[in-house]
């Protein structure tokens, strides 16, 4: 694992949460993907529980429940990258965006779950 985090900046698995949901936002923020409130909304919140849940999780200080928490981000990770091909296919999404989206979605999936993996075999409760 290296060196501890010691604050919630430090991790890269928030890191990649939190710039999905800046890029979320941003795209969300003009256009077609605005004028779309409902789809708006859902993928806004979808991105912004994962950046949140990480943190809350990091702030419990016990790995077995921060594992928990990486969970429900995991879900919302899932829920953004789901948005994300919906966008796509309404033309929200330029296929370039798109995939750039889906890369860095698909890291944050992969860096939560190695992360989750880590803090489950964790000896302390």
């Amino acid at each position: 694992m290296g060196a501890m985090a010691r604050r919630i900046e430090d991790l890269v698995v928030w890191q990649l949460a939190f710039e999905l949901q800046r890029e979320v936002f941003a795209f969300t923020a003009i256009g077609a993907a605005w004028r779309d409130v409902k789809f708006r909304e859902q993928i806004r919140d979808a991105s912004a529980s994962a950046a949140r849940n990480t943190a809350e999780g990091f702030g419990r200080f016990r790995p077995k429940e921060f594992a928990r928490f990486l969970e429900i981000a995991h879900g919302s990770l899932d829920e953004t990258k789901d948005g994300l091909h919906i966008g796509h296919s309404r033309s929200y999404l330029s296929a370039s965006e798109h995939d750039r989206l889906i890369v860095l979605a698909t890291r944050a999936l992969a860096a939560n779950a190695s992360l989750g993996r880590y803090l489950r075999n964790c000896q302390r409760t």
